[in-house]
């Protein structure tokens, strides 16, 4: 071929690669534009909503209001709101598009519901702006609803997931919460439950103790449990017949008054006969069934929340420990008997049986001859526990020093524990190095 006819196949082939390059990238944009068909209706920053007024057909209005940065109900009864139903409301609102345009100048409403919306949202912003939400019928299919915004001549569809989003009732909106308390400045619990009362209070380490009906060592996740289902206790609002009556005729379960920064608060519980709980809260008004957890959670007694384990180092690693006068001190990642290096996994076996021990009940009394004494120093040597395991004929139990609770152990713990304490080991010798 000569040269000329090169240089002009050559040019051809740049044509026709341009045209090709083109003409995808025209296709790709043009696929790209109608696959991209939302429509923004709404966009109002978090920040703006003010106020949130819903008016459903056949219903009362219903006003949400922001207060100090806390939504309020104040319609069709002054309420405090549930937060995070508002806060969900709001985020529906903020940024709503539109699947598609079915008119954009729709001259007759009424074919898609909306000359007498089925939902109409208005909401007030800092600025005093207003914006309104009409939503009509459901569309044919069912995967949405027609819609527009007040002052749009347009009619749109809208995802099914917008109008769910708000249409809410004022049983939606409002706080259920039976107890508003603020948990992380919580300072006393007191619970009247099977002819005892118990009172809880927090140490200087912000660890729950048993105040009443005696100074005592307390469970803390079971006063954490206790705390958390109170602060859960809610109202169900579904629930048919006279609650105030029911709760009125059956037995008293629990009485259980919470105190935080901002005084007391109380909640009495009954359950009848059928297991049907109902409570009166000092918080809010009214008498209401409540979720039959609340009254299990409630109906403790003292020994229920008692620390059952013989030793608070917990997964705290100790620093020393001594065991039948068997001293054992860690050195770095080593840990020492005197001189003598020992052997790591024996001794935290021992550490691990230590931390385990637990009473299988609490007694008003157990002695007998010391079978096994146990001293755990931990937290860079500020917490030094000692405890003292006695047998009297078959059965075992421990104190901890300048306590008086008396614990009933399992013989088959102890005997564990003391195989632990035997098997204690000193460290095998490195082995000779290799012979080069």
């Amino acid at each position: 071929m000569k040269p000329t006819g090169l240089l002009v196949a050559v040019a051809v082939l740049v044509l026709l690669g341009g045209a090709v390059w083109w003409s995808n990238k025209k296709q790709a944009s043009a696929a790209k534009s109608s696959t991209d068909t939302s429509i923004k209706l709404l966009t109002i920053p978090d920040d703006q909503f003010q106020e949130i007024h819903i008016q459903k057909a056949g219903a009362e209005p219903e006003d949400l209001k922001r207060q100090d940065g806390k939504w309020q109900l104040t319609a069709p009864k002054a309420l405090p709101a549930d937060q995070d139903t508002a806060v969900s409301l709001v985020s529906t609102l903020s940024n709503v598009t539109a699947d598609a345009v079915i008119e954009p100048k729709a001259t007759d409403l009424a074919p898609y519901g909306l000359a007498h919306p089925s939902i109409d949202v208005q909401v007030k912003r800092k600025d005093g702006k207003t914006d309104e939400l009409q939503i009509g019928d459901d569309t044919p299919t069912g995967s949405g609803a027609y819609a527009r915004l007040a002052g749009d001549p347009r009619v749109v569809t809208i995802g099914t997931y917008v109008k769910s989003g708000v249409d809410k009732s004022p049983n939606d909106l409002r706080d259920k919460r039976l107890l508003t308390f603020d948990s992380d400045k919580l300072t006393r619990v007191e619970l009247e439950a099977k002819g005892q009362t118990i009172e809880f209070g927090k140490s200087g380490q912000s660890e729950w103790q048993i105040v009443k009906p005696r100074p005592l060592r307390a469970d803390s996740s079971a006063v954490s449990s206790l705390v958390d289902k109170l602060k859960d206790a809610k109202m169900d609002l579904t629930a048919t017949g006279d609650p105030a009556k029911e709760y009125a005729a059956a037995p008293k379960v629990a009485i259980a008054t919470v105190t935080d920064a901002s005084g007391n608060q109380t909640l009495e519980v009954h359950r009848d006969k059928d297991k049907n709980v109902y409570a009166k809260s000092s918080a809010v008004e009214g008498i209401y069934k409540v979720n039959s957890d609340v009254a299990d959670a409630l109906d403790k007694s003292l020994d229920d929340f008692r620390n059952k384990k013989l030793f608070d180092f917990g997964f705290s690693d100790p620093n020393k420990v001594d065991v039948n006068g068997a001293v054992y001190t860690k050195s770095g990642d080593k840990w020492m008997a005197g001189p003598k290096t020992m052997d790591n996994t024996s001794v935290q076996n021992l550490i691990d049986k230590l931390r385990d021990l637990s009473a299988s009940k609490f007694v008003d009394a157990g002695g007998g001859d010391q079978v096994f004494t146990a001293t755990v120093t931990s937290n860079d040597n500020k917490r030094v526990e000692k405890v003292t395991i006695r047998k009297q004929g078959d059965k075992y139990f421990a104190q901890r020093e300048n306590e008086p609770s008396i614990y009933e152990l399992d013989g088959t713990a102890v005997t564990d524990l003391q195989k632990a304490a035997s098997d204690v080991k000193e460290a095998a010798p490195p082995a000779p190095a290799k012979k080069k």
